[in-house]
């Protein structure tokens, strides 16, 4: 929640001169309460959006000034009659402010204006904004072929003079900030033309807003103009009409990101590249699984491998690096989150040397063999790890990431497991984790496999009985995953062959579409690896 800002101190106000009037508040912004002055300054010392402004006028309703052009704009006095903007002059005759007045959308009277001082770029806002609607909206009829809306009322006017008045054209009235909220109030009015052309500042506020504003609109009738400078206004001052005619006729219809057409250049070439990305085969004892999968995984997806409590994923996941440094040769980056350096070095060690070194006591352990096979495994120069435990901060993990990918050029990055990759187990925390797992998957084509928790199952169903909506946090898990491959354990098997029998099922591939029993795997106690085994007893055939 916004704290509330506190009076700190009076100051001098630099517009009107008043001594002690300007009241500075704890977050920085500051109000001059000098009679009829207004000053305003944000947090940040810079002057006020007019969306600021509007909220609360600082005076009531006034409209003074005359009707005249105003030359350092390129504006005609014949525009500015047109938008009702008057100005006022000093005595050597130079104009000091500009006047411009918002109408009510009912009665049509002018019940607010906005007054901007020149030289010193002060403003300030007179009456009642409450029912006001577009700056300009008076001066044209409803309906037509096209309008044009802007960000600020020079530029309405900007517009409407390089168009000598020909299509209406209006400006929101809170500037990039309220664009949204504006353009929402007056939607009505504006969807009564044929075409609508967004021409915001080309700045990123100015195109931020452009593109929120555009979806308001019914499909194919709204344009967004970019412009060469930052807005109409200065298009007009540098006499640049007929490229800003240009630009107008061919701004492009509205189409959200990522909306293409069949037949559509790239769309035929995208279908090509089907089946033909880079596949990751899974060690030879997923031969089942890798059948279903279409012989592996494939670069740029993203697997979740889950599995109840000392079911066996660190095994599952020792033997699948080791497979894939051994058999496929891919550079391989593990986030071990739950072991340190030392205990992962001695899983992944123990399958490569096919050796189940933990089973080993220490004073019994031939630890220059298992030097020598370190060191062969260290030459292959394919595997690297994080030295971390414990969850992360989100940024600082990505970044590691990354690292691993771009600098170290992995194929392949494990996350073991994803609820200590993530600072909070809210649905919302986890969904953006997975969804930005996705995004770098795709963009640089690395396959990250995420091990997962699994709830503890309810009382009563069976060991092999688990599912997808099984998996600990949020559904996002299963829904952003590629694939999704599940581990099963009977630990209370009265067989001791089928208690050390893992159950294999593949919930989800999106490539291929194949779920169901994915084989049967044995932990060899002896050489701490993984293979391939029937089903551990006759009546043990899971059917889905």
């Amino acid at each position: 929640m916004r704290e509330e800002s506190t009076f700190v101190k009076h100051e001098p106000c630099p517009k009107c001169g008043s001594g002690n009037n300007l009241a500075r508040y704890s977050d920085g912004h500051a109000h001059c309460f000098s009679g009829g002055c207004g000053h305003y300054e944000r947090g940040n010392g810079t002057a006020p959006d007019f969306a600021d402004v509007i909220k609360k006028p600082t005076r009531a309703f006034e409209m003074t000034g005359t009707i005249a052009s105003i030359p350092d704009r390129k504006i005609s006095q014949t525009i500015a009659a047109k938008f009702g903007v008057t100005v006022e002059f000093s005595p050597e005759g130079k104009i000091v402010k500009h006047h411009y007045p918002y109408y009510d959308k009912d009665t049509g009277y002018a019940i607010g204006t906005k007054v901007r001082g020149v030289e010193n770029k002060s403003f300030y806002a007179t009456g009642d904004f409450n029912n006001a609607g577009l700056f300009g909206q008076q001066a044209f009829k409803s309906g037509g072929k096209y309008v044009t809306i802007t960000e600020g009322e020079v530029d309405a006017m900007a517009v409407c003079e390089m168009f000598d008045g020909k299509w209406p054209v209006v400006s929101i009235r809170s500037g990039a900030a309220g664009a949204s909220k504006d353009i929402r109030a007056n939607l009505e009015w504006l969807e009564t033309f044929d075409n609508v052309c967004i021409c915001f500042d080309n700045d990123k506020a100015g195109q931020a807003a452009a593109a929120e504003v555009l979806s308001l609109f019914t499909p194919n009738k709204a344009k967004n103009i970019t412009l060469p400078l930052k807005d109409a206004g200065e298009m007009l001052k540098e006499r640049k009409v007929q490229d800003f005619v240009k630009e107008w006729w061919n701004a492009k219809t509205y189409q959200p990101d990522g909306i293409i057409s069949f037949g559509e250049e790239g769309v035929w070439e995208k279908f090509l590249k089907r089946g033909t990305e880079e596949v990751i085969p899974l060690p030879s004892c997923f031969s089942d699984l890798n059948e279903k999968m279409n012989g592996g995984i494939v670069a740029g997806e993203v697997t979740v491998i889950g599995a109840l409590t000392s079911i066996g994923k660190t095994t599952m996941v020792s033997n699948l690096i080791n497979g894939f440094v051994t058999e496929s040769n891919q550079r391989i980056g593990c986030i071990f989150l739950e072991s340190d350096v030392g205990e992962t070095v001695e899983n992944l060690l123990s399958p490569y040397a096919g050796i189940n070194i933990s089973n080993i006591p220490a004073a019994d352990r031939d630890y220059e063999a298992y030097h020598k096979k370190y060191l062969e495994m260290s030459e292959l120069d394919n595997l690297h790890m994080l030295d971390h435990q414990g969850s992360s901060e989100t940024e600082a993990l990505f970044g590691k990431i990354h690292y691993l990918v771009k600098g170290l050029e992995c194929s392949v990055v494990v996350i073991d497991p994803l609820q200590a990759a993530v600072r909070s187990n809210d649905n919302v925390t986890i969904d953006d984790f997975m969804d930005r797992c996705l995004k770098i998957a795709k963009n640089t084509g690395v396959s990250i496999i995420l091990i997962s928790h699994m709830r503890q199952p309810e009382k009563g169903k069976g060991a092999h009985d688990v599912g997808e909506y099984d998996l600990k946090g949020s559904s996002s898990i299963n829904q952003i995953a590629f694939n999704t491959i599940l581990l099963s354990r009977d630990k209370l098997a009265e067989d001791d062959h089928a208690r050390n029998c893992t159950f294999v099922q593949l919930v989800k591939c999106r490539r291929t579409g194949k779920t169901g029993a994915a084989g049967w795997l044995l932990y060899n106690d002896t050489t701490a690896r993984l293979e391939s085994v029937p089903p551990p007893m006759p009546e043990i055939n899971v059917e889905f």
